[in-house]
């Protein structure tokens, strides 16, 4: 463990807590600017065999992948190959379906296009009963999800509101691959993983051995909340990385990822700037409220309309995920778990040491 004096060793003491708890299984990482300011592993990255959870670690990122499939669709628009403003389906050539022709590339990446989605996730759904019925391993490519959601009715008209949507992605991810005439998962290793310097990230079968990889399992509980076993998520998705969901990386890459797209490594000028910028209204808090961008979602504080910091999360049986950057503090938060409800709690307390931490910095500088 890296510590810097007592944000660090405040830091270590929410995720060991946690963990002696069995409520964290996972890696954090906090850098502020070019300096790594706290980097720790903790748990277990096989729980059948006791191997513990290393910084080398690569986890399921769940939907955080979608933010590779947005740098991945915007670095498209920049060589002319479709632009954000593109109807979807006739871009595709997809007819017969549910889906407006009106949609387009900019809703998709900001959850306004109104699609219907295979798990409608905001009213209660569960994504892994998808997989009752299906067998999970049948949906490998990008097209294999198509059935899954194109004939369901819209939710909305196209633009007329924000629902978070995983399918949405999918067709971004066709997209990419009808302009590149190349897998989608190639794609986002050579334009985004190589590019960003992301060497330990990549996607990878669940049904394959691959080395320094996290087992995602959930606590089994009886009648009174006690853990009495832990069940394995193998049946809970496909077994490889989609455009919505899936990719498998390191906290390290992932830090990479969002600096490298921050210094304008990735994007032209331009779409940098719209990347990092909020785009629609999302929902509402009592001092603060969510508005999406393309692939990332921004709190906005009410009383100036100051941004404070940018963000997305990943969930899935197995995995949860967090990747967000304060701006006024050059700050990136990186928290990767192979549990569904691991990175929820200690996320909230870490904001209140680095809102502290901001706080303090200021008083000293004065």
């Amino acid at each position: 463990m890296r510590t810097d004096r007592g944000f660090s060793q405040a830091i270590n003491a929410i995720l060991r807590s946690r963990t002696e708890e069995d409520a964290f299984s996972g890696v954090a990482r906090i850098t502020v600017g070019e300096k790594e300011v706290f980097a720790c592993a903790y748990g277990r990255a096989s729980r059948a065999w006791g191997i513990p959870n290393r910084l080398s670690t690569r986890f399921d990122t769940a939907s955080l992948t979608k933010l590779f499939t947005t740098v991945a669709a915007l670095q498209l628009v920049d060589a002319g190959a479709f632009a954000l403003d593109e109807p979807v389906m006739p871009f595709l050539g997809l007819t017969g379906t549910a889906i407006s022709d009106d949609v387009t590339l900019f809703q998709l990446l900001t959850h306004s296009s109104g699609i219907a989605d295979d798990a409608e996730e905001e009213e209660g759904e569960d994504y892994a009963d998808l997989w009752k019925e299906k067998p999970n391993y049948s949906v490998v490519e990008t097209a294999d999800f198509l059935p899954q959601f194109v004939h369901k009715p819209p939710n909305f008209p196209p633009g007329r509101g924000c629902r978070y949507n995983n399918c949405a992605y999918i067709l971004a991810g066709l997209m990419i691959e009808k302009a590149t005439g190349k897998a989608f998962r190639d794609v986002v290793v050579e334009r985004v993983f190589e590019l960003a310097d992301m060497s330990d990230s990549g996607f990878f079968r669940l049904d394959r051995v691959t080395r320094d990889l996290a087992e995602g399992a959930d606590p089994l509980r009886d009648e009174s909340q006690a853990i009495v076993g832990w069940e394995k998520s193998i049946y809970s998705f496909p077994p490889i990385g989609s455009p919505d969901s899936g990719a498998h990386v390191t906290a390290a890459d992932l830090d990479r990822f969002i600096r490298a797209v921050r210094a304008g490594r990735l994007l032209s000028q331009e779409l940098t700037y719209l990347f990092f910028q909020p785009q629609v209204d999302y929902y509402e808090r009592d001092d603060w409220k969510a508005r999406y961008g393309l692939g990332l979602w921004f709190r906005v504080e009410k009383r100036n309309e100051a941004v404070t910091f940018c963000q997305k999360e990943g969930y899935n049986a197995g995995v949860s995920a967090i990747l967000r950057y304060y701006f006024e503090q050059d700050l990136c938060l990186v928290l990767l778990s192979n549990m569904a409800d691991g990175v929820w709690q200690p996320a909230r307390e870490m904001h209140d040491l680095i809102v502290s931490r901001a706080s303090g910095n200021s008083e000293a500088e004065r």
